[in-house]
């Protein structure tokens, strides 16, 4: 288990977070319920969901990366 406090638990957070949103902005129901706001708290999850989308090779790599930290390494 990861401690979030630390930056490693902070990194898995920060990509679960990113993959997360990039996917519900794919189904529309959940894009307009939560993905409307472009400003405020809400707006962490539209920025993360546009990161998600717009960088998505680079996210999937460092997913890998992360997941082979946490399950081989740490």
């Amino acid at each position: 288990m990861t401690n979030v406090y630390s930056l490693d638990g902070l990194l898995v957070f920060g990509l679960l977070l990113v993959c997360t949103c990039a996917y519900l902005q794919k189904v529309p129901r959940l894009k307009a319920w939560l993905l409307s706001e472009k400003r405020g708290v809400w707006g962490v999850f539209y920025k993360a969901a546009v990161i998600g989308t717009r960088l998505h090779v680079a996210v999937a790599i460092s997913c890998i990366l992360m997941a082979f930290y946490v399950l081989v390494v740490k």
